[in-house]
């Protein structure tokens, strides 16, 4: 890459209204001051580093693509804080390096990166990690919830290390004004049914199989992402859908290896409530909705599935409860209630969501891009840092880059046998792919 580059323009945008969400996050973090309220993702490329020098640069350059990630968040009490131009934004307290000791020291460096502190007052790190080969490096991103939600993170990497194309997330046509009545009622409705949900799911925390060191470890799967996709489409669902199937295998098999039992699995999926017309880099415009996982093994009698396969079963007990979500009223329902709730209506939902009593591992998929560089190195892969909520079990991340389906699991670093969920998952997807293939 070119020795210096340009440095960013100096002329951010005005200062934007924070979003509810954005408030609710910010609350939770000024109540709960040692937990870790952040999430991110971790590229893996091929070809020389840059040096730590030419990544500030060539950083600061792309912000111009990323205005708000110079800003910082003013205003309370009485006034409705609002992300400003930062005076003091420095690329330097933001841009970092980790540099392994070999091959061997590959690991270390990683989770130094995953559990590195923000520097203080910033609200985005990212990090360089290499040194354990000559041609292979990983770029560490990770970002405080308060400011970003996974889809305004997969349009960051886009933009720093892709071509800035927009996001491939499903968005409901613009309202007419005569249907604003009916989109009003189901907004309503849903936010009822949401509230009744959360009371209804059992409030007492599960036995957690271990003691919580607070370091967090990450660990890679990998499958065809157009073998998730033949999967969903054959039961007439997609890819997301064979994913938490997948998932809830797997969880059944890691249960029987570790000797945790799982009566029960409850995970949150955000879906993404932003309108055609709203920036997607900065900010939260996300909903949490729970879902059972099918853990346990199909009932004998009065499965969906003639053949009573557990893979299947546990694919068509997902596809219950998401068929719902791809339908245009739902995700026009989500975005306006998205839009319009009040800062403690959503914070007392989204407090309650995350109790580790009500959820036990927060799942969330990503398109990402089709391809990415850094100069002449091209990424190879894309992990998913999804957020880690004290209590739960782990969080899980599907990210879709290339022509791959790449897993993620966060958890502690004391879950046990947690290094074995990438591969149980990946033989879940297997079993699947065979029970759904033509005979």
């Amino acid at each position: 890459m070119p020795a210096s580059v340009p440095s960013a323009p100096s002329d951010p945008l005005p200062g934007l209204p924070s979003h509810t969400i954005d408030r609710v996050f910010l609350s939770m973090e000024r109540r709960h001051p040692d937990t870790r309220w952040d999430a991110g993702g971790v590229a893996y490329l091929s070809g020389p580093p840059p040096s730590l020098a030419d990544l500030r640069a060539y950083v600061g350059f792309r912000l111009g693509r990323l205005p708000l990630h110079t800003s910082r968040i003013q205003g309370g009490g009485s006034r409705r804080p609002r992300w400003r131009p930062d005076a003091d934004f420095s690329i330097d307290r933001h841009v970092h390096e980790v540099v392994a000791e070999g091959p061997e020291d590959w690991d270390t460096a990683l989770h130094t990166a995953v559990n590195a502190p923000f520097a203080s007052g910033t609200y985005w790190g990212l990090w360089l990690v290499h040194g354990h080969a000559p041609d292979e490096y990983a770029l560490c991103y990770r970002f405080r919830h308060a400011c970003q939600d996974g889809s305004a993170a997969a349009m960051t990497f886009r933009a720093i290390l892709g071509e800035g194309e927009a996001s491939a997330r499903p968005v409901p046509a613009k309202g007419r004004p005569a249907g604003l009545p009916r989109r009003v009622g189901t907004a309503v409705g849903l936010a009822a049914k949401f509230m009744a949900c959360s009371l209804t799911l059992p409030g007492r925390r599960p036995a957690i199989p271990f003691v919580a060191t607070g370091e967090r470890r990450l660990w890679r799967g990998r499958v065809s992402a157009d073998a998730l996709r033949r999967i969903g489409a054959a039961r007439g669902g997609s890819a997301h859908d064979a994913h938490l199937a997948a998932l809830g295998g797997a969880l059944s098999a890691w249960s029987a290896k570790s000797g945790v039992r799982l009566p029960r699995v409850t995970v949150l999926l955000p879906v993404d409530a932003r309108r055609p017309e709203e920036e997607q880099t900065w900010g939260n415009r996300c909903f949490a909705l729970p879902l059972e996982l099918p853990v346990r093994a199909a009932p004998e009698r009065g499965t969906p599935s003639q053949d009573g396969d557990s893979s299947l079963w546990r694919l068509e007990y997902v596809m219950a409860t998401t068929r719902k979500l791809r339908g245009d009223a739902w995700r026009q329902g989500i975005q306006d209630l998205v839009r319009h709730m009040p800062d403690r209506p959503t914070e007392w939902y989204l407090r309650r969501m995350l109790s580790p009593g009500v959820t036990q591992v927060m799942a969330t998929s990503m398109p990402v891009a089709d391809k990415g560089s850094l100069g002449t190195t091209q990424v190879t892969g894309v992990a998913l840092l999804p957020l880690l909520v004290p209590g739960h079990l782990f969080g899980v991340g599907l990210s879709f880059f290339g022509s791959s389906a790449e897993v993620t699991f966060v958890s502690d670093r004391a879950l046990p046998f947690g290094e074995l969920l990438p591969e149980l998952w990946e033989q879940a997807v297997g079993e699947l792919e065979g029970a759904s293939a033509p005979e």
